[in-house]
């Protein structure tokens, strides 16, 4: 089986296709211009993958592309406050990739694995379920986010192009028999993620901690109360291989995806558990003013996913931040290349 991931020199991508080039015919498609991306296709050429280097809105470049099997699309331009700023980057990657992708998949009879994001859920969805809570004080886990949760409503540019993408895939579906899954992942962490901001904010902490560098509790009254959970790329991993494995008999699906509560943390706990590994302590700015698109809690509900895959995250966020912070230690100095 030949896979062409999409997006494979970013820190999904490249852990992606080390996992499954164990057992599938794995290549990658990335153009390079992100932080980090050069670092990993060193990586993925010390593991003999091929990457195709282009950008994944051009199409007259991917139709020339071999035939694949599956498609993984794990290219995104996935930060959120940037999204406003830089519309044409964002829809040209987000969306129009997304159509490319599919346009090529159609031709080929391949199928796709999406990976979506949790803020296709709207803004307004969170504080609902949250209610009267008072952000100045811990947040406790009542509701979690399924797959049947309304996502009408004003979400973020980058997420609705994470939308529009998902609506694009089950349009394609219907009229080409496309064959689908769609993963609407929460934040995700471990190693080869590096410690800038758009890639996340745990390998973020992990790293300021690592260099001393100060950080930023922003919004919300500055408290670092905003609670998320966090899923490792280990398991988002394992449980793409057996979407791979298994999607001929199990397709046509959406599933919300993440780390659940046995993986969530806010920002303060978070910055507890890297105090105590790194032995540091850093300066923590606080700002009050909140984003319009920030969101102060999001907790997935595996159950769906779980029950179809029998699968569950086997690692918490304590596992997260010790992997990555073990990882990022033994590559620092190559690291700070890229910062």
């Amino acid at each position: 089986m030949k896979i062409l991931i999409t997006g494979g020199c970013g820190f999904v991508g490249t852990n992606l296709i080390l996992s499954l080039k164990k057992k599938f015919n794995v290549c990658s498609l990335d153009n390079l211009s992100r932080k980090g991306s050069k670092y990993n296709h060193s990586i993925l050429k010390k593991n003999k993958i091929k990457n195709y280097n282009f950008d994944i809105s051009k199409y007259e470049y991917f139709k020339r592309l071999p035939k694949f099997d599956i498609i993984v699309d794990c290219c995104a331009e996935a930060a959120i406050e940037k999204s406003k700023k830089n519309l044409d980057k964002v829809i040209s990657t987000n969306l129009t990739g997304t159509i490319n992708i599919l346009k090529k998949a159609k031709k080929d009879k391949s199928k796709v694995i999406f990976l979506s994001s949790s803020r296709v859920y709207p803004i307004k969805l969170i504080h609902k379920k949250l209610g009267n809570i008072n952000l100045n004080k811990k947040i406790k886990i009542v509701h979690t986010i399924n797959e049947k949760d309304d996502i009408r409503g004003v979400k973020s540019i980058y997420g609705f192009t994470k939308l529009a993408s998902e609506m694009l895939i089950e349009e394609f579906s219907y009229a080409f028999k496309l064959k689908y899954i769609i993963n609407r992942c929460g934040v995700i962490s471990g190693p080869l993620q590096f410690g800038y901001q758009d890639q996340g904010f745990v390998s973020l902490w992990v790293w300021n901690h690592m260099m001393k560098k100060e950080l930023k509790y922003i919004g919300y009254g500055g408290n670092g109360n905003q609670l998320r959970d966090v899923l490792h790329i280990d398991d988002l991993c394992s449980l793409i291989l057996k979407q791979v494995k298994y999607i001929n008999r199990i397709n046509n699906k959406i599933f919300t995806v993440g780390g659940s509560k046995k993986s969530s943390t806010s920002l303060l706990s978070l910055t507890k558990s890297c105090q105590k590994i790194t032995r540091n302590i850093v300066r923590i700015k606080k700002i009050k003013k909140t984003s319009i698109y920030d969101i102060p809690y999001y907790v997935t509900n595996n159950n769906y996913v779980s029950k179809v895959y029998q699968w569950r995250p086997k690692k918490n966020i304590s596992n997260i931040i010790e992997d990555l912070y073990f990882w990022t230690l033994k590559n620092k100095n190559n690291l700070k290349k890229y910062f």
